[in-house]
């Protein structure tokens, strides 16, 4: 086994996910791709890469996948946090609650069933410790209009990287989140169209492209232990978040 070290990456089949992964094999990590269905996961795969899919909503699927991380490749140095979902974008009393309760299921379980499976690990490995970047968003500051579940799990991911930040210390495990804003992806398409502003107006906005993305994550991911970088902000220069409206 060489000394290139293991990320895992959920949400690996699309979008950022996908980004991510590559950067990081081009960066010489050994990648674990998690992901719900395989055929995407399959086409983000380099050689060399375990493809699991994984439903992080789910605890038997997330032991899963990290007992197969273990079974290949021995040790986990990096977990990016990065599935998410969201949910209709229509009035909070219109939403049901299997709506909201998936959203909650994927964003904020999802992410602790699987930092609480990498802390596991990253616990009893030799050399000890690691690192988990959760994908947090702009919504982790603030919402857009209709979109409660979504801003909710954002917010709490926050606190999610503040208490592993906090329990990680004493075992070398790092934590640290991402916010995005408005990265190019199949999932933001309709932001260069027009997406509903604060006032109710509808407004094209400012995209960047995945490689800033992609790049900025390799650069957390790559930081020795002993340094971190706890919350990162990358957005498009000139989308509607700082300023009133």
């Amino acid at each position: 086994m060489d000394s290139a070290k293991v990320a895992l990456v959920t949400g690996a089949g699309s979008g950022i996910g996908r980004a991510v992964s590559l950067a990081l094999h081009s960066a010489g990590y050994r990648l674990v791709l998690a992901g719900r269905r395989a055929a995407p996961l399959e086409q983000t795969a380099s050689s060399g890469d375990l493809v699991v899919p994984t439903d992080v909503a789910n605890p038997d699927s997330v032991r899963n996948l990290f007992a197969k991380t273990k079974e290949a490749f021995g040790r986990l140095d990096v977990l990016f946090n990065n599935a998410g979902i969201g949910a209709p974008g229509v009035p909070i009393e219109d939403l049901t609650y299997d709506q909201w309760n998936a959203v909650l299921q994927v964003n904020l379980t999802g992410a602790f069933l699987c930092a609480q499976e990498a802390i596991r690990m990253m616990k009893a490995q030799q050399p000890r410790g690691g690192r988990i970047i959760n994908n947090g968003s702009i919504s982790a500051h603030a919402p857009r209009p209709n979109s409660a579940p979504y801003t909710a799990t954002k917010h709490a991911i926050t606190g999610l990287t503040k208490s592993i930040s906090l329990d990680g210390r004493a075992f070398d495990i790092a934590c640290s989140q991402i916010d995005i804003g408005n990265a190019a992806t199949e999932m933001t398409g309709h932001m260069a169209t027009g997406i509903v502003q604060a006032n109710g107006s509808t407004i094209a906005e400012p995209r960047m492209d995945l490689k800033h993305v992609a790049d900025a994550v390799v650069y957390m991911a790559n930081l020795p232990l002993d340094a971190n970088v706890q919350f990162m902000t990358v957005m498009a220069t000139k989308m509607p978040f700082i300023g009133r409206g």
